[in-house]
């Protein structure tokens, strides 16, 4: 029975696999691994047979045909009268399990495999051997898992063998005399003959593989290992060939000394040879001379990694920030900067579901995507996007056949400007509601805004069954900011609060209930409204092809068995239209279709010619580049968003010293077509693929130009890069031995981020030099052990861009101390000015959040940039709004309710102090100085009167969470602050 039962759930999984592969035109991935398996399955079972079975076999039929009559024999009697009447039985049984248990191992070897079969030359040499990369990459781990299975394969088969000749008496282990008979002194020293001929093989391999070594300072074959470990791998080959030739030679001696002396031999001489020896010469030679006998497989380390890892072509340069600026040459360079994306995509998740989510069923990601679209005047500007996903039914609601037939699917994209905000501090939306308004829809025709495929949702839904709910039919569409609504930001701009949202009651009230929403007249195409007034809803048809179809029993008793649910044959309306979906996340999609292939952690959605699609990256990577350090990908990608949310994925930990963006993939959120296209089409290893699955990946000229415009430079790619130039910005040996300039990335400074390294962020800048700013991906450089930056990271991430993926590196001086992300953080807490405006914030009900925080050249310093979220505590309603941004720039901090705002503050605070004003002249308060009158106490008493009932008009504002009383209140503070300062240094 289990046999039988395990057998079923192997042909129901078989079969659906198939199916699936069917479903997305991609049954040569199907296929060709299935032949992959097969053959090695064959192979390895077929090795481990014949060396087993043959062993067995000579070991029984040289059986002496009487034995010595022995205690030991006697004892033996009653095994072998209990064998022998089913020897064949235990033969067949023991070499069919073996040659099972061999083959089942080797199939997991294809994708070596097939490597090893399809192998594409790098065209660039090792520095050691001088042998192609891609004999190390494609051919050197095949060969290992070869000699790995002859191994296993001979060391079984002598086993089996010793116990045959023993329970049959060709070994003796108690009799007097002679212990072994002769053909058993035969088969044995043949097959220890064997074994060290395998091992001299290894031998001769192993001198390859110290281009993997970890002996040396630095990874891949250094002094000792290429002065004393190559000559002796070498030596031991010749002398394990030796060692192989008297075992063989035993069968003419007859004497067991020989064996026995040959091993003892070969194990001397690895032991000597192989371990004393070039550990003398790397304590005795190399370690009082370490640098200048290492210098140059170091230097070979370095030009290995740097181009395994694709930063050879990084530009490093070198940056003398500036710290001081007049205001004067301020405010010049302010006319330049670019539109600095203040919205943060990690906090106004909360505002996307507070504005946007339209039924608590829809749900957004924790952290939303940064794209880039084109407005209608024209201009390209950083977006904040998330797709509006299906999370499931209402939990009151959530029953099989909810889940998995009725709520199949979300509705529509949502973006807002990342540089734009409205008057309260809520997001500038580009697309947005449910039917889909905006620019986004706009942009191509038939604009299908339904997301079968995503990354939330249930495993697996059938459509074309149930009636699907599409989406809710209300008389009225919640009111959202929209550009109309976008504040011009001016130097006297006060953001008032939402009052709404400050307790977050109305606007709620609109946007997330379940009133007030498109109007029945603006229905989807495809959609049927059903009646039921304010609360009406709009039911659909699924009219793609994305899923299995399930046309007759036989496929939904497979599919009931895959997802042991009997539902699946009992729902009589489930029909020969009706498709199965699974497999629905995008990333998921895309490794299945392409299994050699690593997805990035963050598959983004896009509007393209009117589909919403899926961008995914992947990568193709390898471990067996030489001289390369290897990098574990989980540690590397690691920061505050893998670590605190689930929409952000660290990839898995695999060691690689290799790695290129070679695929761009796309999934179409309606369908679920995965198309892969070739981006980095020179890369070796993809051709290596290409070559093993034909036709798969598409050409890189396939790409339309509206997708291109969508691309961008991937996330984790540039984390795996960006954590090794922490010490490979070092070209030179000398330099990088001493690592007194290596760096590390700092941690994110923000409050409650932990130990977790700061994310890389996406933002519109003008690097020093350029006339035009660039879409790019950035990050900073703090030195080991200290705090102050180090280096500006920034990479091209426009991929209409013919500097695409160019890594410019800028490197401060070392005796310049500019603050780095950590002591800015702490700069802006600390800073008096700052604390005025936060304190009241702190220490009432509200919550402050910190965005992410920015670091973009400017002025040639650098320049940082930090949004504050304020959101109304006591409420679920509420949600964080743009309230203040703080900027620091050298020294210098400064806090305003907009960009502008806080720059001014910033070149106010930068200028030199104010000269005393001499006798006689007129002071600021129109008095004079020495024969003029001083300001009456009278008008500071007042000023600190006004101040304090300000402050208390503020906090109570706060504890009701009305924001703009608050930000009336914060005015006239400011008003009698400055009127106080004046007062007093009149007096």
């Amino acid at each position: 029975m289990v046999v039988i039962i395990a057998g079923i759930m192997f042909a129901a999984n078989f079969w659906t696999e198939y199916r699936w592969f069917d479903s997305v035109d991609y049954t040569t991935v199907f296929w060709t691994e299935l032949r992959t398996r097969a053959l090695l399955f064959a192979g390895g079972a077929l090795l481990m047979a014949l060396a087993v079975g043959f062993s067995v076999y000579f070991a029984y039929r040289t059986r002496p045909a009487y034995r010595p009559f022995s205690l030991e024999q006697q004892g033996l009697d009653r095994y072998r009268s209990s064998i022998d009447p089913h020897r064949k039985v235990f033969f067949w049984g023991l070499v069919g399990g073996l040659a099972l248990l061999t083959g089942a191992s080797a199939t997991a070897e294809w994708q070596t495999y097939l490597q090893f079969a399809n192998a594409t030359e790098f065209g660039v040499e090792d520095a050691q051997f001088g042998l192609d990369i891609s004999f190390y990459t494609f051919v050197y781990p095949f060969l290992q898992v070869i000699l790995g299975y002859l191994y296993t394969s001979v060391v079984i088969a002598f086993i089996a063998g010793v116990v045959v000749h023993y329970l049959y008496g060709g070994v003796r282990l108690q009799s007097q005399g002679q212990r072994v008979t002769p053909a058993a002194r035969v088969h044995l020293s043949v097959m220890l003959g064997v074994f060290v001929l395998l091992r001299a093989l290894d031998y001769w391999m192993e001198q390859y593989g110290l281009v993997f070594s970890t002996r040396g300072y630095t990874f891949g074959a250094s002094y000792t290992d290429v002065n004393a470990v190559l000559y002796a791998k070498i030596i031991l080959f010749i002398i394990a060939l030796v060692c192989a030739a008297l075992f063989f030679a035993n069968i003419y001696f007859k004497n067991a000394m020989v064996p026995l002396v040959s091993l003892g031999l070969l194990v001397l001489s690895a032991v000597l040879i192989g371990g004393v020896y070039p550990a003398i010469v790397q304590q005795v030679t190399v370690s009082p001379n370490e640098q200048r006998l290492e210098n140059p497989y170091i230097q070979r380390n370095i030009e290995a990694t740097r181009a395994a890892y694709g930063i050879d072509g990084a530009e490093v340069i070198d940056y003398d920030a500036q710290t001081e600026l007049t205001t004067a040459e301020l405010a010049k360079e302010a006319e330049t900067i670019p539109s600095v994306r203040l919205v943060d995509p990690a906090v106004v998740s909360q505002t996307f579901q507070q504005l946007q989510q339209v039924r608590g069923f829809y749900q957004f990601p924790q952290v939303l995507e940064v794209d880039r679209y084109t407005t209608s005047d024209g201009e390209t500007v950083d977006t904040i996007v998330a797709a509006r996903e299906l999370d499931g039914p209402p939990s009151q609601e959530d029953r099989w056949l909810t889940r998995h037939l009725v709520y199949t699917h979300g509705f529509g994209m949502v973006a807002a400007a990342g540089n734009q905000v409205d008057s309260e501090g809520r997001p500038v939306f580009l697309e947005y509601n449910i039917p889909p308004t905006g620019e986004l829809s706009q942009s191509g025709e038939g604009y299908e805004p339904r997301i079968y495929f995503g990354r939330e949702g249930a495993e697996y839904v059938i459509v074309n069954a149930e009636a699907e709910y599409d989406y809710p039919v209300d008389s009225e569409a919640p009111k959202v900011p929209t550009a109309e609504d976008a504040v011009t930001p001016t130097p006297s701009a006060s953001p008032e609060a939402d009052e709404a949202q400050a307790p977050g009651q109305q606007e709620q009230q609109t946007a997330g209930s379940e009133e007030g929403q498109q109007s029945p007249e603006a229905e989807q195409p495809g959609s049927s409204e059903q009646p039921g007034g304010d609360s009406g809803q709009a039911n659909n048809y699924y009219d793609g092809d994305g899923g299995v179809r399930l046309s007759n029993f036989f496929d939904k008793l497979m599919y009931a068995l895959k997802y042991q649910e009997v539902n699946i044959l009992l729902n009589n309306a489930i029909n020969e239209n009706s498709q199965i979906i699974y497999v629905r996340d995008p990333a998921e999609r895309v490794e299945k279709v392409a299994p050699f292939l690593t997805v990035d952690g963050k598959s983004y959605p896009a509007v393209v010619d009117g589909r919403i699609v899926w961008i995914v990256d992947a990568y193709t990577t390898s471990d067996r580049y030489p001289y390369s350090t290897p990098i574990d990908l989980a540690q590397a990608t690691t920061d505050t968003f893998t670590e605190s949310t689930t929409a952000v994925n660290a990839l898995p930990g695999n060691r690689v010293n290799y790695i290129r963006n070679s695929v761009k993939a796309t999934v179409d959120a309606y369908d679920g077509t995965v198309t892969l296209y070739g981006w980095d089409e020179t890369d070796p290893v993809l051709q290596t693929w290409s070559k093993a699955f034909p036709g798969v990946v598409t050409s890189r000229a396939e790409i339309s130009d509206s997708l291109l415009s969508h691309l961008r430079y991937p996330d984790d790619l540039y984390k795996v890069q960006r954590k090794i130039l922490e010490r490979y910005h070092i070209t030179n040996a000398d330099a990088f031995y001493g690592g007194q300039d290596f760096w590390t990335v700092p941690n994110d400074p923000k409050p409650k981020a932990g130990e977790n390294p700061e994310p890389p962020y996406r933002q519109t800048i003008r690097f020093p030099g350029d006339e035009a700013p660039m879409y790019s991906l950035t990050s900073t450089f703090v030195p080991r052990g200290r705090e102050n930056l180090a280096a500006f990271m920034a990479v091209n991430s426009d991929a209409t861009s013919e500097d695409y993926g160019q890594l410019r590196v800028l490197e401060l001086p070392r005796s310049t101390a500019v603050q780095g992300p950590g002591q800015i953080q702490n700069t802006f807490q600390s800073s008096a000015e700052v604390r005025e405006v936060l304190l009241p914030l702190e220490q009432s009900s509200a919550q402050v959040t910190y965005g992410n925080l920015l670091t973009l050249p400017f002025a040639g310093g650098l320049l940082y940039v930090e949004p504050l979220y304020v959101q109304a505590g006591g409420s679920d309603a509420s949600y964080p709004l743009l309230q203040q941004v703080l900027v620091g720039f050298g020294d210098q901090v400064a806090i305003g309710s907009n960009l502008q705002d806080a720059l001014n503050n910033l070149f106010d605070e930068g200028e030199a102090p104010l000269e005393e004003p001499r006798t006689g002249e007129e002071t600021p308060e129109g008095g004079t100085e020495g024969g003029g009158q001083a300001p009456a106490d009278g008008e500071l008493a007042q000023a600190l009167k006004d101040a304090s009932e300000a402050y208390e008009d503020g906090q109570a504002a706060l504890r009701e969470g009305d924001f703009a009383a608050y930000g009336e209140a914060n005015e006239r503070l400011a008003d009698a602050l400055e009127r106080a300062e004046a007062a007093a240094g009149g007096q």
